[in-house]
């Protein structure tokens, strides 16, 4: 028998080029698949049904013309009937006083409304209060005399000289037992007198008595600052002692 193909070509000499042309096909071919878009149907069917529900109907909006009221109706004036009287009877003509006030008349009454509605304010003293410690010129106690130191020395010696003088030992604290000291507080006023005298002890009898001892103190000269009359308060123990 004779072959029937040629002996001289080779059928498997260019396969491998057949081999690697048939992979870069595969490759290319999955390549674009994978790059392909795909989309889920029933995603797409849902975003189709939400904007379907976002929109809105247009109405279309009716003018109804409502026609004007009627006008009110006119009220017609009734013409006023004149009556022609005549002229028979005499009338009296009555002169009418100005009641208007000339400016002098205004100003006088404005003057007087001013003057009348002025009051008189005394005037009120400042009461001013200085301490006998310091003040320029101490109060004066009858029969003392020299500088303001000298004064202030017979002032403490007076008072308490008129205490010794004038101390009376209440029967009912004597009898109770009751003793010891009151504070007392007063002042010599402006106009040298003595005021707002103030006590303050253990008992109401001995607190009665060391008041009544400082109201009976004399008119005294008042202190003085800055040669004006000031209020100077002054304050002194009584000793109530009942001896045994």
């Amino acid at each position: 028998m004779k072959p029937k193909k040629n002996p001289k070509i080779d059928v498997g000499r260019n396969s491998g080029i057949y081999f690697l042309l048939g992979i870069n096909l595969m490759l290319l071919l999955t390549w674009q698949a994978l790059e392909q878009k795909t989309y889920d149907r029933e995603a797409i069917k849902k975003d189709y049904v939400e904007i379907a529900q976002e929109i809105e109907e247009d109405i279309p909006i009716t003018n109804v013309n409502t026609p004007p009221p009627p006008p009110p109706p006119v009220e017609l004036a009734t013409p006023e009937i004149i009556t022609v009287v005549e002229d028979k009877i005499d009338v009296e003509e009555t002169v009418m006083e100005s009641s208007e006030t000339s400016q002098e008349e205004y100003i006088e009454k404005q003057e007087i409304v001013e003057i009348e509605d002025v009051i008189a304010v005394e005037e009120v003293e400042e009461e001013i209060e200085v301490a006998f410690a310091v003040v320029e010129n101490v109060p004066v106690f009858p029969g003392c005399t020299g500088n303001n130191t000298e004064l202030k020395k017979c002032f403490n010696a007076k008072v308490l000289a008129h205490v010794k003088k004038t101390f009376k030992y209440p029967i009912q604290a004597q009898e109770l037992g009751i003793q010891g000291k009151v504070y007392v507080m007063f002042i010599v006023d402006r106009s040298g007198n003595i005021s707002n005298i103030r006590t303050r002890g253990p008992d109401k009898y001995l607190e009665t008595e060391a008041s009544r001892i400082i109201d009976a103190l004399p008119k005294m000269t008042p202190g003085m600052q800055r040669n004006k009359p000031v209020n100077v308060p002054y304050s002194i123990p009584i000793t109530f002692k009942i001896d045994e």
